[in-house]
């Protein structure tokens, strides 16, 4: 019988780093012999939300279609890092329910250094009125209230992060 896999929900700001971090901790999983998979939050959006728009209910929908994903992959003995914005708590916690062993990572980089990263140009659009929905800017970040671990990528480097993460992994007995 295959081991029950984990889903490790990474949740913040666009361009706090999430999918920076999950990529590497699936790395280093992937290097201890855990099979991993991730779930990066822009490419669930053009695979399985494509239509979804970035209302709070869209968003939710997305999120929940990514924790249903996450489900049947770590019923398989699966490590799912999943890399979404994620902004509203209910839907994270309606995630947690589905999901038997799940730990939320806070990607707690403060708004201010993301909007300086701004990787992707979206914060500028944001504030020049060419994205109406977009989080941080015009619509809220609920931040997570009991995360089982909180990682701010301002503070420390990818391979301190991700040391934190396997760290707590291992506190929690997954590892």
């Amino acid at each position: 019988m295959t081991q029950p896999g984990v889903v490790l929900w990474l949740t913040g700001f666009s361009g706090a780093g999430k999918t920076t971090l999950a990529t590497a901790t699936a790395g280093e999983l992937a290097r201890q012999g855990y099979p991993v998979e991730v779930l990066d939050g822009d490419a669930v959006r053009e695979h399985l939300s494509k239509g979804l728009g970035f209302t709070q209910e869209d968003r939710n929908v997305n999120v929940l279609r990514i924790a249903f994903v996450a489900k049947l992959l770590a019923r398989h003995g699966v490590y799912v890092l999943v890399a979404a914005i994620s902004p509203y708590r209910e839907a994270r916690d309606e995630a947690r329910r589905m999901n038997r062993n799940f730990v939320e990572v806070h990607v707690a980089t403060p708004l201010e250094v993301c909007v300086e990263r701004d990787v992707k140009g979206l914060y500028a659009k944001a504030k020049a009125g060419q994205l109406s929905e977009f989080t941080g800017v015009s619509q809220p970040y609920e931040v997570p209230t009991s995360p089982e671990l909180r990682v701010d990528t301002s503070r420390c480097s990818v391979s301190e992060g991700v040391a934190a993460i396997v760290s707590r992994l291992n506190q929690l007995g997954f590892l």
